[in-house]
């Protein structure tokens, strides 16, 4: 057992590492907060583009929040804890943050190795969704024709893209290629954006989604120095058999 002396001279010790970490911890919560808010953004935001993607990538948003989530719940954890002054609660909240921080490095590797395949993905159900399309509320249409109109585009790589559909051959092209609003240009491609969808949206995706993983990235790096500080105060306290009364 350690003497009292040596406890009174650990004791400013651990009061700082119990200090740092709780400001860690709220930092942490804050975090859990931010990347909520940004699975909740993506979810608005960029719901066009992941309807055409996978049923993998529309949950990418959602991935976000319950990670959020779980965050705002463990950074309660790690407070309490660290309040507390627990040696087993705190192991477990160092615990957790490696997790937590193992899967983060895994979905970011994942990500990053199947990037291309993202964007062939999403440009074969782009053109499946142009052949497909009949302008009668089909959620894939209803896609086709806000991308086109928000992005002033028209087809895949570029308007001649929808002359081998169904659609353009009885129709010719849908509204959302309009160049000006509420035009008719059945097939006169003066009046129709010529330029292709397909740059604009991974152009988009790529701005935004970088700016989610730069952000997330930060988070799970940041989570490094919380797995030092409890493993650190843990020791103390089980060394030291520190005890706050």
């Amino acid at each position: 057992m350690a003497s009292p002396s040596r406890r009174l001279q650990t004791k400013p010790v651990i009061t700082c590492f119990k200090s740092v970490l709780l400001i860690y911890t709220f930092i942490f919560w804050i975090t859990g907060i931010v990347l909520l808010a940004i699975g909740t953004w993506g979810k608005v935001s960029l719901e066009n583009y992941f309807s055409l993607l996978n049923e993998k990538a529309t949950n990418v948003p959602f991935v976000l929040i319950g990670t959020g989530t779980v965050i705002i719940l463990l950074g309660t954890f790690g407070c309490i804890a660290t309040c507390r002054a627990s040696a087993w609660m705190l192991k477990l909240y160092a615990m957790f943050l490696t997790l937590i921080f193992l899967v983060e490095l895994v979905a970011a590797i994942v990500g990053f190795v199947f990037r291309h395949e993202i964007k062939n993905n999403f440009q074969s159900n782009y053109k499946m969704a142009l052949r497909q399309y009949n302008a009668t509320g089909d959620y894939r249409s209803a896609v086709v024709d806000k991308i086109q109109k928000t992005l002033h585009c028209c087809g895949v790589t570029n308007y001649t893209d929808w002359k081998d559909t169904d659609y353009y051959l009885g129709k010719g092209f849908p509204k959302s290629c309009c160049k000006i609003e509420d035009c008719s240009p059945q097939k006169d491609t003066d009046k129709v954006n010529t330029e292709g969808c397909f740059v604009k949206v991974i152009a988009i995706i790529e701005s935004e989604m970088g700016v989610v993983a730069g952000i997330s990235f930060g988070v799970a790096c940041f989570q490094l120095i919380g797995i030092f500080l409890a493993y650190c105060l843990s020791r103390a306290i089980t060394n030291n058999q520190y005890e706050i009364v």
